[in-house]
């Protein structure tokens, strides 16, 4: 009798281990949510006071933000227009104002700092590549705030390693952005991930789905820009700028760890 109770056991075990096994990506959104934050513009005196430009995320001592560099647009200083970041949850935003510590424009990224108490940090993983067929997820606002400030995860696997400009046979090929980019140097690698990401998506943070160990960057405007140049209908492909180079612009900028 016990022999047919222990095995009756251990069946049971078995078909709970598929649940199991999935349990550790929810533990890991939740943990990892916390530290999403919105990027935008303040302006009292405009309707709504609040403009969102991108998806950022915290780092280091919990007053450091990385974001795409693009996210970063020239202020109306007559208007006492300030650059921050937008917390909250729904429509009960908050904005802290920032300042920009350094941007690296080659691979579009900022490092920003903002003020008030610090908020809880992401761990960023190691400078390695990642191999292609990697399971990843990044969370992020791809609506902005239309309808309220609400992070949504999506899964993407590490298609390829890929340049971030294709070459073309001619100059004619490139556009403004591409020749700009060619002109810094030498075409960097960036990931291609086959997961949907939107515009708003661009700063967020692409992580390992059982560490939460930051990986890339999501970048849905100027690299996605400069690879699909050429398609009318451009794909549903997404890039991430790996984080190796965030350790760089933070090396640069003296981060707090």
């Amino acid at each position: 009798m016990l022999k047919l109770i222990s095995l009756f056991l251990a069946a049971c075990l078995g078909c709970a281990s598929p649940l199991a096994g999935a349990a550790p990506l929810p533990r890991t959104i939740a943990a990892v949510k916390p530290s999403v934050v919105g990027i935008g513009t303040f302006n009292r005196t405009r309707s709504p006071a609040i403009v969102f430009h991108a998806t950022g995320f915290v780092v280091g001592d919990g007053l450091s933000v990385i974001t795409n560099a693009h996210a970063v647009t020239a202020l109306d200083s007559e208007k006492l227009e300030t650059l921050g970041i937008v917390t909250g949850k729904g429509d009960q935003l908050q904005f802290r104002e920032a300042s920009v510590v350094t941007i690296d424009r080659a691979h579009d990224l900022v490092h920003l700092r903002m003020k008030g108490a610090p908020l809880p940090a992401l761990t960023l993983g190691s400078s390695d590549m990642l191999d292609e067929g990697s399971d990843l997820v990044f969370t992020g606002y791809p609506l902005g705030i239309m309808l309220g400030l609400n992070p949504v995860t999506h899964r993407a696997l590490l298609a390829a390693q890929t340049p971030a400009i294709l070459p073309t046979p001619n100059s004619r090929g490139l556009n403004p952005r591409a020749v700009m980019q060619l002109q810094r140097g030498a075409p960097f690698t960036i990931y291609q991930l086959d997961g949907t990401a939107y515009p708003s998506n661009s700063g967020s943070p692409v992580y390992d789905p059982e560490t939460g160990a930051v990986v890339a960057v999501i970048n849905m405007t100027l690299v996605k820009g400069m690879k699909e140049s050429a398609i009318s209908d451009p794909s549903g492909i997404s890039y991430a700028i790996p984080v190796r180079h965030v350790h760089e612009l933070l090396q640069q900028g003296g981060a707090q760890k």
